[in-house]
């Protein structure tokens, strides 16, 4: 069995080590929230590289024994643990790709309707359900900073803080459009329809974010929150949407008790926007941020969910596909996420 760097655990011990070096100098705790980072970064990797040597020295075993075994009953009793390794092996090549400089971030999450009226709405509360369900099952907290109901039905846009390690790293490739067909419940012929609705995905920053904003490139507007944020969401004019001007970028929070404290919060997400939009200009690749967005239309979506003439949910850049349509509306998206990770 061989496989490859995954099992490369000095270069790890020797961070972790330097690591530890550093949160024993004078001053460390001087910036409390870099100190908890370090100290979750050092703890993340302990755990990681436990679990490396177990199934590293698993794998050892078994080679060994694989080797020895002269007969198809001794080849049929490890049939099993050879199974059960290669999972274990295939779960850490996953949790490894999450290398990228933000991927163990906490991340910002929207969702827009598209073309459609009730359909389009529809489908953007679908996949909010669907992000939710994920969520859930990694154990991340969500948190609803703003939320547009639809006229009808469903929703037209909804912003959420997920909080959680990798949550950035594990959802940041689900940025794009996702498609629906199906037949239309709201049709009383019962016609298949196509829906569309993008999703946007940013990491956090912390709050030492350097960007310098220029209120005069700012308009706000003060709104009724429509209370569908949670319990704590009221209906005062206390909502508050931010758009700057120069890039159009438009934020908006209701989920807390005041308009100062919503608007702190907006100005937080504009921040965060404003920062990886200069990341990626830095990195020409500008059209990373808002050119794949295009329109919210058909040709130019990532991801296909059909449920109508036949059930399949097909990625366009991974190829990757499964028939079991209620299933990945339920949260289960390993499948795509890990295929998207190895992609690259």
């Amino acid at each position: 069995m061989s496989y490859g760097g995954l099992f490369d655990i000095t270069r790890k011990e020797q961070l972790i080590e330097d690591l530890e070096q550093e949160m024993n100098q004078d001053g460390f705790w001087e910036d409390h929230q870099n100190a908890e980072k370090k100290i979750e970064e050092v703890n993340s990797l302990k755990q990681t590289v436990m679990v490396l040597k177990t199934v590293k020295e698993e794998l050892e075993n078994l080679d060994t024994l694989l080797n020895e075994a002269n007969d198809d009953d001794m080849l049929t009793m490890m049939e099993e643990d050879v199974i059960r390794l290669d999972k274990e092996v295939e779960k850490l090549e996953v949790l490894l790709l999450l290398n990228g400089p933000y991927d163990k971030n906490n991340c910002l999450l929207e969702i827009h309707s598209g073309a459609g009226g009730t359909e389009a709405c529809d489908w953007a509360n679908m996949l909010y359900r669907m992000y939710t369900r994920f969520c859930e099952k990694k154990k991340y907290k969500i948190e609803v900073l703003d939320i547009q109901p639809g006229d009808e039905v469903g929703i037209k846009s909804v912003y959420l803080l997920i909080n959680g390690r990798n949550s950035y790293g594990y959802l940041k490739n689900e940025k794009g459009i996702h498609r629906l067909v199906r037949l239309s419940p709201f049709d009383a012929n019962n016609k298949r329809h196509t829906s569309f609705a993008s999703v946007d995905v940013i990491p956090e920053f912390d709050n030492t974010v350097d960007i310098e904003i220029n209120e005069k490139d700012l308009k706000i507007d003060v709104y009724r929150s429509s209370g569908a944020g949670g319990q704590h969401v009221n209906t005062t004019d206390s909502a508050v949407r931010i758009t700057h001007l120069p890039t159009k970028i438009v934020v908006t929070c209701q989920n807390q008790r005041s308009q100062i404290q919503n608007k702190e919060k907006a100005m937080a997400m504009l921040k965060n926007k404003l920062k990886l939009l200069e990341i990626e200009k830095k990195n020409n690749q500008l059209d990373a941020i808002r050119g794949e967005q295009k329109n919210i239309e058909f040709g130019s979506q990532i991801r296909s969910y059909v449920m109508h003439p036949y059930s399949m949910v097909k990625d366009h850049r991974t190829l990757c596909e499964t028939s079991n349509v209620n299933k990945v509306l339920d949260g289960d998206l390993d499948m795509f996420i890990e295929a998207s990770l190895k992609r690259g």
